[in-house]
């Protein structure tokens, strides 16, 4: 059982998170990962993923303030809307150190098309948010503030060389971060304990996917995932051989 799992005890968290522990153990063995800390992973490859990053996190303010919107309790509205603006300045303050230092303007990272995996996972958040049940929209969203909190705690005992990752790090294992996320996982326990099994399950199927995602994502970072057709031309294949 995972440092995480184990923390939540028996409540339905740890049953999320036990659903997961094959997706968090390729999380952590996955290049982009092991290259923050060991200091492999290269400028290009970060480069690309912040500037994918800070528009996921638009898009998941997004989803924070509906799923806000249509939550039960006043507590929780409170929390979200807060979680929502501390997004958006995660952006601000974190992404835009990183794109100084990569000679990156604000209009030319928003002017950036969102990757496929980007769009997908957002997109998914946002139907989500909007369609699906208040307590549907919380699991799909939890993933990225757990797995990052389990990702930056891991990361921290290890540091990183470079001092942009290093930072990258301390961000997301910090004690304030982790604040944050009990928060969210407090909120998830008592939700569930209101509802029935299939309700649940359909919690456990939005977590797993958006877990997923975020594997998904750190892969698309480390690939500089491309959209095809970019310029109108087809890939190179069998069957278009260049």
């Amino acid at each position: 059982m995972t440092d995480a799992a184990s923390s939540a005890g028996s409540s339905f968290t740890c049953e999320l998170w036990s659903s997961i522990d094959p997706i968090y153990e390729a999380i952590l063995r996955h290049p982009f990962i092991t290259g923050l800390t060991d200091g492999s992973l290269t400028r290009e490859r970060f480069e690309f993923y912040a500037v994918q990053d800070a528009l996921y996190l638009r898009e998941f303010a997004r989803a924070l303030a509906i799923a806000a919107a249509r939550a039960p309790k006043d507590d929780w509205i409170i929390m979200l809307c807060d979680h929502a603006a501390g997004a958006l300045r995660v952006e601000r303050s974190l992404h835009e150190d990183f794109f100084r230092e990569f000679a990156l303007s604000s209009e030319t990272v928003l002017a950036t098309p969102p990757a496929p995996t980007n769009l997908a996972y957002t997109n998914y958040l946002l139907a989500v948010a909007y369609g699906a049940p208040f307590h549907e929209a919380l699991a799909a969203l939890l993933p990225c503030y757990w797995i990052y909190w389990e990702v930056g705690k891991q990361l921290t005992k290890a540091g990183s060389p470079n001092p942009l990752y290093a930072r990258w790090i301390r961000t997301y294992g910090a004690d304030e971060f982790g604040t944050i996320v009990n928060g969210v996982l407090e909120a998830t326990d008592e939700v569930a304990a209101r509802l029935g099994t299939a309700e649940r399950a359909r919690m456990l199927g939005h977590f797993r996917t958006t877990s997923r995602y975020e594997w998904l994502f750190w892969d698309m970072g480390y690939r500089c995932e491309q959209w095809p057709f970019e310029d109108d031309a087809a890939p190179a294949g069998p069957d278009h051989a260049v």
